[in-house]
């Protein structure tokens, strides 16, 4: 079983002063010409630079941050860099509005992270991008609560194909949801059989802090995984391997990140 942690950090947490760059990040941002991607980019660096020196016990002031460069390869995954060598560690980043999270793992684990505003998404949207036993979970699904739901399913799909490192270039039908029943699990335990899925998603207030998730890949592949719905956002993460729920990391001076869900 292996360990996964995760911070969130909002725009508000973003220092005005942009020191703890590493050279080629800094040159990076004078190539941004629209100020919401410039905005989305520095948060996401700032979030994972600190990330990464919190999980290994490194100052988290400019100069030793400057020194934690998060390099996108050429599938669009991030690697880390730490005094220009790889750090034991492996990285996912999302971002979305005015929010980032960085989740992390030990190196050599796929892993995949996406944070997603709770909104409502069309009957098109889910027959274009949502596999047909995905759509049956939605069919059983309160009115209320579709939009959660639907944020959810899309969320872990984007995930998923983080950790298969190849994102949006595939169909998004060729990766598949699976919630737990709401029965707590062993963290190394297999997905349940047939039986175990829901037909519909508990509603966030009765769900208990973060909760199970299963993505199966079209070739079998299964990332096990973890979703969170709080303060109108959702956020998913999976890894190659089992894992526990995920453990937030926190700056001495910032805000923890959700710990427990709400409406």
């Amino acid at each position: 079983m292996i360990q996964l942690y995760w911070l969130e950090q909002a725009e508000a947490d973003l220092p005005s002063q942009y020191g703890w760059l590493a050279a080629a990040e800094a040159l990076r941002l004078k190539s941004f010409r629209f100020p919401k991607r410039r905005a989305d980019w520095l948060l996401g660096r700032w979030t994972a630079k600190n990330a990464v020196a919190i999980h290994l016990g490194l100052p988290v002031d400019a100069n030793s941050l400057a020194n934690v460069e998060i390099r996108q390869t050429p599938s669009g995954a991030p690697d880390v860099l730490v005094a220009n060598q790889p750090a034991p560690l492996v990285i996912s980043l999302s971002h979305r509005s005015g929010r980032s999270i960085c989740a992390l793992a030990p190196a050599g684990e796929a892993i995949g992270c996406d944070l997603e505003v709770v909104e409502p998404r069309s009957d098109a949207f889910i027959g274009d991008y949502f596999a047909a036993e995905e759509q049956a979970v939605l069919a059983h699904t309160f009115e209320e609560d579709r939009a959660w739901v639907v944020t959810l399913l899309w969320s872990a799909k984007e995930s998923a194909l983080k950790a298969l490192r190849e994102g949006l270039r595939l169909d998004t039908r060729s990766v598949t949801v699976r919630l737990a029943d709401p029965q707590p699990h062993r963290a190394n335990e297999s997905p349940p059989g047939e039986e175990g899925w829901l037909s519909r998603v508990e509603r966030p207030e009765t769900a208990g802090g973060w909760r199970r998730l299963w993505v199966r890949h079209s070739t079998g592949q299964v990332f096990p995984g973890w979703w969170l719905h709080a303060g109108g956002f959702v956020r998913t993460a999976v890894t190659g391997s089992p894992s526990a729920a995920p453990i937030p990391l926190a700056l001495a001076t910032g805000k923890n990140p959700p710990s427990t869900p709400s409406t």
